[in-house]
């Protein structure tokens, strides 16, 4: 429908609008629009109109909730209910307004770097912020520490109100946690115990965030590869190679250790066995010789001329075959002559 513009600019010279309250052209108003409309010959009359204002009003009260959303309303800008996912009613518009929060979508942020997307669809990884990732370990050494944090809206009331910029909060309450928790570490564990520093830098950010009343939840901290500025990075792998040689030294000694300790007590153990078994029997030897003589000395107090003759033949017995040859030669023997070629005699024989 247009309005004849000619005709109003000619009632409003009509009725004085160029002074200095009126300005210039004013739009129709509401009471004049309404006159038109009833002035117009449209099929239905002022019936269409209220149709048209009915339908208008209820598309305006019902709205519908994403299976991830939750449908926060609030009434005069203030909270009133959150609607489930499906169809839900409200008040028309301008009484009643629904703000969605997807509570189901896990989103991340990146800290250190930034995840670009190249036209064939790979993803790109820039350092583009190393003063957030350049940190100060606890044997104040300097570490690039790139990190994400992924989370998800717990609390839709928390997340909208209570905060007035929550991914700012994240940031830097995630920037804060991941120093104080590699603040506490020295460079070796910043590069080699990655994830127990991102389970250890989430509990502390879920605490915080919890205290602010965010309504966040953190899935997960996944640490990138940790790694120092390039200026230092000769003079650290050089580091850590006298490390690794120290320790491979040391690793080498105590093999060498384990071999010959063990070794040395058990050679030590078997020369005190050896001697003990040594003293041992001498002992038992000894004892058992003064045993015998004791008993020797007993019977021979009983019968002196009976035991030294024993012991003299039980001497001879023992100690005739050890002679080899032998010659009895009688007391009364004068000449000597033929004892010098016996034995010549027994060759011969």
């Amino acid at each position: 429908m247009n309005w004849d513009w000619e005709k109003l600019k000619e009632q409003q010279k009509f009725r004085g609008g160029g002074g200095s309250g009126g300005g210039g052209l004013k739009p129709p108003q509401l009471d004049e629009m309404l006159e038109k409309l009833k002035k117009m010959r449209l099929p239905g009359g002022p019936f269409l109109i209220l149709i048209i204002i009915a339908i208008f009003l209820g598309t305006s009260a019902f709205f519908t909730v994403g299976t991830d959303e939750v449908g926060v309303v609030q009434r005069f800008g203030r909270f009133i209910r959150t609607a489930q996912p499906g169809l839900n009613f409200k008040l028309p518009i301008g009484i009643e307004k629904v703000t969605k929060v997807k509570v189901r979508r896990v989103e991340k942020e990146e800290f250190g770097f930034r995840t670009m997307q190249s036209r064939s669809g790979s993803s790109i990884s820039t350092d583009t912020e190393n003063s957030v990732s350049l940190m100060l370990t606890g044997d104040l050494n300097v570490a690039l520490v790139p990190w994400i944090v992924q989370y998800r809206i717990k609390d839709p009331y928390n997340y909208l109100f209570m905060v007035r910029d929550v991914k700012r909060l994240l940031r830097d309450m995630s920037e804060a946690a991941m120093r104080m928790v590699v603040g506490d570490r020295s460079i070796n564990e910043v590069i080699s115990k990655r994830r127990e520093i991102a389970d250890e830098a989430k509990k502390v950010l879920q605490e915080e965030m919890d205290l602010a009343e965010a309504g966040l939840e953190i899935i997960t901290i996944e640490m990138k590869k940790t790694n120092v500025p390039g200026p230092v990075q000769p003079s650290f792998n050089e580091v850590n190679q006298a490390v690794q040689e120290k320790e491979r030294l040391i690793y080498q000694a105590q093999e060498e250790y384990n071999k010959a300790i063990p070794t040395a007590r058990g050679e030590a153990q078997r020369v005190i066995k050896m001697a003990e078994g040594y003293a041992l029997d001498k002992v038992n030897r000894a004892k058992g010789d003064a045993t015998r003589f004791t008993a020797l000395y007993k019977e021979y107090v009983k019968a002196k001329d009976v035991t030294k003759r024993r012991l003299y033949l039980e001497a001879i017995q023992e100690l005739f075959p050890k002679m080899g040859q032998k010659y009895i030669v009688d007391s009364n023997q004068q000449n000597l002559l033929p004892l010098l070629n016996l034995g010549k005699q027994i060759g011969k024989e």
